[in-house]
């Protein structure tokens, strides 16, 4: 039930409930970033080898991805406050054994159960924000989350780094276990909500489908290691399609389906599911990729580097506040996420000035505006996803828009770095016969170096009559790359922005009204509170 009083005003017990949200949704991107940046310091100190180093990253992000419509589900039937401390305890179950780990494959499980735990926190907390709050205060409860996402992506990299140079790699883990132990002792103050309706659990549903998502989340991770056209790449895209067919014969036969399928006829809930996957192309895929760029080709150190991409992400901590603020005077979340995307898009175009020797100054202005992009729809999207169904579902919405954000996520993050190493050979090989026989390495292998932002190393290889245009060859290949890469880009977000406007403007009869709407707000709290049971009622 929706315990915010009339007029959307919060109470100190609401007030922890978001708190202990935030606390555990930072945890997320931290996560991620914190162990990306940590990974040259386990192979040291683990003496791990690069594939299984990788998976102390990939084995995260796809047990988060493959889980989270599941999580959602469960929590609608279970009860929200009790998956979300299910996913709290297997976060810091993880992260312990992380801390503790002495072998690199240990530390892959301990991830993989770490990314299961943030499936549940993410999924079962924004269904206890819907829940909890209304009206504006859930507007401004979804802004402040959005927020904190954005200020653990903005932020945890740093954090990170600061962490590493203090107590060593473990300290990362060691301290999402210390406010993964907050976050429990904090849930104990929030309320329980479940479906009324959902009284078992679709098992077949649930193996069928987050195999198949875990299917596709590893063929992202490892396509560039197994080739993109391979054997055995064609083999999982296959095993995907077959996964996903049966899940939908299945859903179909079901009487409480993990995910009913009706949801995908509604053209309001396609366009949100839509919106994480296109900003994991013009928002997150950029966050891997421009630092590579500014480091490699623009000879920026990493601490350069890292506040050069505050200008990106630096918006994200404030943008999502303003946005809530416009929501409530009256502007529809149909124009603020349309706007959204329209704002990235133009910032990624114009990102395309990027080149060698670009100053910050320069970049300033595309940054900025993507990060305003993304910005506007922080927060908003979430709030809009488990909106646009009845409340009895918001657990099931939350899980499938997590779910597209994270997978969408993966799929981005190896989609651009392998099609950005395919660009990159392609050019190289156009210029490399110039310095035939004086190369360190063949086409592919410099492809990688630079891609990963390292074109020192192979320049330094051979002679130094021909470094510095061997150097040049190199950066204007990566840039090259680079520009193709940002305005395939800007098509896709082009495409949504219009996509995202129509589906966003068609409404069904058995749809409920959008609640972000001033003049129907009252009415869906209303709706709210007699679909929400609370527990022990």
């Amino acid at each position: 039930m929706s315990s915010s009083p009339p007029g959307g005003t919060t109470q100190p017990r609401e007030r922890l409930v978001l708190l202990a949200i935030c606390l555990a949704v930072l945890m997320v991107p931290v996560s991620l970033s914190g162990t990306s940046l940590a990974l040259p310091a386990i192979s040291r100190s683990l003496d791990a080898d690069i594939v299984p180093l990788q998976w102390a990253v990939n084995a995260y992000n796809v047990t988060a991805a493959s889980f989270m419509l599941a999580a959602g589900s469960l929590a609608d039937i279970i009860g929200r406050r009790r998956m979300f401390v299910i996913g709290t305890t297997l976060f810091a179950a993880g992260s312990l054994a992380c801390s503790l780990a002495g072998d690199i494959y240990l530390l892959d499980v301990a991830r993989a159960v770490a990314g299961i735990g943030s499936a549940a926190i993410l999924t079962a907390g924004t269904a206890v924000l819907a829940s909890t709050f209304d009206g504006p205060a859930r507007n401004q409860a979804f802004a402040v989350t959005g927020v904190v996402i954005g200020a653990g992506l903005a932020l945890g990299p740093t954090t990170s780094g600061w962490l590493i140079s203090l107590m060593g790699w473990r300290g990362i883990f060691l301290t999402q276990l210390a406010i993964a132990a907050v976050v429990l002792l904090l849930a104990r103050i929030i309320p329980e909500s479940r479906n009324s309706q959902g009284s078992k659990v679709d098992w077949i549903g649930t193996v069928l489908f987050t195999s198949a998502l875990s299917v596709l989340t590893i063929a992202a991770a490892e396509g560039s290691q197994l080739g993109w056209t391979g054997p055995e790449m064609i083999a999982l895209a296959v095993l995907f399609v077959v996964l996903m067919t049966a899940f939908v014969l299945a859903e179909r036969r079901q009487a409480q389906p993990m995910f009913n399928l009706g949801l995908l006829a509604r053209p309001r809930f396609v366009a949100l599911c839509l919106l994480p996957v296109i900003f994991s192309f013009g928002f997150v895929g950029l966050v891997v990729l421009v630092p590579s760029y500014l480091i490699g080709a623009d000879g920026l150190s990493s601490g350069d580097a890292g506040l050069t991409m505050l200008l990106l992400t630096g918006p994200v901590l404030v943008v999502p506040l303003l946005a809530s603020r416009m929501l409530q005077r009256g502007l529809s979340s149909r124009v603020l996420l349309t706007v959204s995307l329209l704002v990235t898009t133009l910032g990624v175009a114009w990102l395309s000035v990027i080149h060698p020797g670009i100053g910050p100054l320069a970049l300033a202005g595309p940054l900025l505006t993507i990060g305003v992009g993304q910005g506007l729809s922080s927060g908003l999207m979430d709030g809009a996803a488990v909106s646009a169904v009845e409340p009895a579902r918001a657990g099931m919405a939350a899980g499938m828009f997590n779910t597209m954000r994270l997978a969408g996520e993966a799929v981005a993050i190896a989609a651009m770095g392998g099609v950005l190493v395919s660009l990159i050979k392609g050019r190289l090989a156009d210029g490399i016969d110039a310095f035939a026989g004086k190369t360190p390495s063949n086409v592919g292998s410099l492809a990688d170096s630079v891609a990963s932002g390292d074109l020192t190393g192979p320049a330094a290889q051979v002679p130094a009559a021909d470094r510095g245009a061997f150097t040049d060859l190199l950066a204007n290949g990566y840039t090259g790359a680079m520009h193709t890469i940002l305005w395939v880009v800007v098509g896709l977000c082009a495409v949504a922005t219009v996509a995202v406007w129509f589906l966003l403007a068609e409404r069904r009869a058995d749809e409920p009204d959008e609640p972000d709407e001033p003049a129907e707000a009252a009415e869906a709290a209303e709706a709210a509170e007699a679909a929400a049971e609370p527990a022990g009622r």
